[in-house]
């Protein structure tokens, strides 16, 4: 686990706001009839003008090197979906898009679910619960809490709402690398865990399916799906840990504070 120098958060915070800047303007090129090939595509570009290289295209993982830009989970897809030019959205999906830059070696990491047209009541509580979640988490990633309490908010919430966290994916470190420790779960007890320390850089990062936890992997072998079908959401911050309340560094830029799209702007700012 590795505390940031001054000079690195500064370096993290440049990262953040880039990562937050692609992401928000990728996301407002979500419309009903765009494929995720075109956003994945559009993310690239993105990256391109504000300087910085995905973290997520050439990913090694064992024999397997990821394809794409970014991520883009479409309705019961969880996480690490594949652009696709025959994978076109329709009013009422969601589409998780998540994005990770390299950004002068250091590592920015968020995401957000975002709706497609209008959709059903109960998918968007689904997003809300989720995001509401986040930011609990977000409450408790400060000096000398535990990862625990960071993982028992998220999984209270997600949970008391009738939601099923997703235990197969976990939040993590980051800094120079995409993944360091420590790993931080959406699930486990309070109290529990490595002691987090101010100066650490983590991304937490709520995965919520709407009923089972259980996961499957497409036959592309990235992608993982929800195995009852149902729609899954996945809001991501990096953040900064610090004394008295994490600071959120992918906030895009021209903005002051983080964006909230469904949970209530009077949580971490």
């Amino acid at each position: 686990m590795i505390c940031k120098t001054f000079k690195q958060k500064e370096k993290m915070r440049e990262a953040g706001r880039a990562a937050a800047t692609v992401l928000h303007k990728l996301c407002a090129m979500v419309e009903a009839g765009i494929s995720t090939l075109d956003l994945d595509e559009a993310g690239g570009k993105l990256m391109k003008e504000v300087g910085v290289t995905s973290a997520c295209r050439g990913y090694r993982a064992g024999s397997k090197v990821f394809p794409c830009y970014t991520c883009l989970s479409v309705n019961e897809e969880i996480v690490h979906g594949i652009g696709l030019p025959e994978r076109r959205l329709e009013s009422g999906d969601i589409i998780s898009v998540d994005v990770c830059i390299s950004c002068d070696g250091y590592i920015g990491d968020n995401c957000r679910t975002v709706p497609v047209g209008k959709v059903s009541p109960d998918v968007e509580r689904l997003m809300r619960i989720t995001e509401e979640s986040l930011f609990l988490g977000i409450d408790q990633a400060v000096h000398k809490n535990r990862v625990g309490d960071v993982s028992r908010a998220v999984q209270n919430h997600v949970e008391d709402a009738g939601f099923a966290v997703i235990t197969n994916f976990v939040g993590h470190g980051v800094g120079k690398t995409l993944h360091e420790d420590p790993q931080i779960p959406n699930y486990g007890q309070a109290g529990s865990g490595p002691r987090l320390k101010k100066g650490m850089a983590v991304c937490i990062e709520p995965m919520v399916n709407t009923k089972s936890s259980k996961v499957k992997m497409a036959e592309d072998g990235w992608t993982a799906l929800a195995v009852d079908g149902m729609p899954s959401a996945h809001f991501e911050h990096t953040l900064l840990v610090d004394e008295e309340r994490a600071e959120i560094i992918t906030i895009p830029e021209g903005f002051e504070k983080a964006e909230h799209f469904f949970a209530a702007s009077t949580s971490v700012a």
